[in-house]
């Protein structure tokens, strides 16, 4: 008898077992202030913002396939490797930035929330808040990596909510469909902010930052794998399945975009409801012209999608921290074994809390949170484009070209973003 017979023969993975750390931060992207914005743009606009959910998909794959690609070929986060081409100051002050970024998103992601369950089940915003905040803290540090990571997995369900809130209201799909490929002329201020703003929504420093550290956290599940630049030969296997995993969280991410500017164009704009400030205040304007189902299942979306990603923002604000100190970086560890990072998870997210009581309106958390992540941004994504194209860093499993330059394409794009942004809130 042929002793590989005797052997058993370990299955291929299946697609939903290969997907993690990509489509989580795919997911995590479209948070309760990702839609807000969205909203906006097809309150405000109608169809003729369709088109940047599609110039946006291909450079937020390329970035975020850097930064995936990173973290597993080296084994350490973005911060660590930053730290190896920028001083160490340089790094630190870009971190400190991050950190207030995702304060703020984290204070006005979890208001939302709070009025999206009020709008739901009633209740007062304040309790909710809390426990939506507690709930979130004690997760992470109580709940090992191996057992969270599949809660979180699973909250990225909650993102359909929106695909079936676009099939609950009459579209008019050809004049959708021809506005996202071939949209109208539009050179106005307020477009082109508005431009900005999905551009910066989407292609966040937060997610960089998750990304990298999650593919540590992956490599060090179960078999403690190397990193793959300590391999002599094979990783393939692991590079293709960064790359279906980031694909399919980026196209989810994209995708979700699209058919919330088309729901809030359907039925907002359509009905001359054209200034959105929340996404809470979009599904409050969606009752009255589109049901209560409508209504409903937008209120669920910004729940579910704010439980997926305050993790996330408090998350990479400790990755980001912690490998800077040299602290103990991972979910997987016990309280007591990662001091530094876990009070760093819990302080973003009790100071996120803390804001909501201080009577700054969610807008200006935003208008600060992005002004923040986009001097953020062009930095660390330029840092990740060189040390991604670094032999000496990545040995073997440098990008290849068409990679880099998708990569530096998307840094130029995200550059004139900011300048832009900063341009209008100095006019502003």
């Amino acid at each position: 008898m042929n002793d590989s017979a005797l052997t058993p023969t370990k299955s291929a993975p299946t697609l939903l077992q290969r997907l993690g750390p990509g489509l989580i931060t795919g997911a995590a992207d479209d948070d309760p202030s990702g839609i807000a914005t969205y909203s906006q743009a097809g309150a405000q606009f109608g169809y003729g913002l369709l088109w940047t959910v599609f110039l946006t998909t291909p450079f937020m794959i390329a970035i975020q396939l850097v930064s995936g690609r990173i973290g597993r070929v080296t084994g350490k986060g973005l911060a660590a490797n930053v730290m190896q081409i920028a001083p160490r100051w340089a790094v630190l002050a870009l971190v400190a930035m991050l950190v207030a970024a995702n304060i703020f998103n984290i204070a006005a992601d979890i208001a939302a929330m709070a009025e999206a369950l009020s709008l739901v089940i009633g209740g007062l915003n304040h309790e909710h808040a809390l426990i939506f905040a507690a709930g979130s803290t004690l997760l992470q540090v109580f709940l090992p990596y191996r057992r969270y990571s599949p809660v979180l997995k699973f909250l990225t369900l909650a993102l359909f909510a929106y695909v079936a809130t676009a099939f609950t209201v009459q579209t008019p799909w050809s004049t959708a469909l021809l506005a996202a490929v071939w949209p109208k002329a539009n050179v106005g201020a307020d477009y082109l902010l508005m431009v900005v703003a999905v551009l910066g929504t989407t292609i966040s420093p937060y997610l960089f930052f998750w990304q990298a550290s999650q593919e540590v956290e992956e490599m060090n599940q179960g078999k403690h794998d190397k990193p793959l630049r300590e391999l002599k030969r094979g990783g393939g296997t692991e590079i293709d399945r960064i790359r279906t995993d980031t694909l399919a969280g980026m196209l989810l991410s994209n995708g979700i975009a699209f058919f919330i500017i088309l729901t809030t164009a359907s039925v907002l704009h359509a009905h001359g409801v054209t200034n959105i400030n929340s996404a809470t205040q979009a599904a409050e304007a969606l009752r009255p012209l589109a049901g209560d189902f409508t209504f409903a299942l937008f209120a669920t979306g910004i729940i579910g999608t704010g439980l997926l990603a305050i993790p996330v923002l408090a998350g990479s604000a400790a990755y980001g921290v912690a490998e800077i100190f040299g602290w103990r970086a991972t979910l997987e560890a016990k309280p007591d074994e990662a001091i530094g990072f876990y009070t760093i998870i819990a302080a973003a997210t009790i100071m996120g809390f803390a804001l909501g009581f201080t009577g700054i309106d969610s807008i200006h958390m935003l208008v600060w949170s992005a002004v923040l992540n986009g001097i953020v941004a062009v930095p660390i994504m330029a840092m990740m484009m060189l040390i991604v194209s670094s032999k000496a860093i990545m040995g073997r499993f440098k990008a290849r070209a068409w990679l880099v330059v998708l990569g530096w394409l998307g840094t130029a794009l995200m550059a004139l973003a900011v300048l832009a942004l900063l341009g209008s809130s100095a006019i502003g």
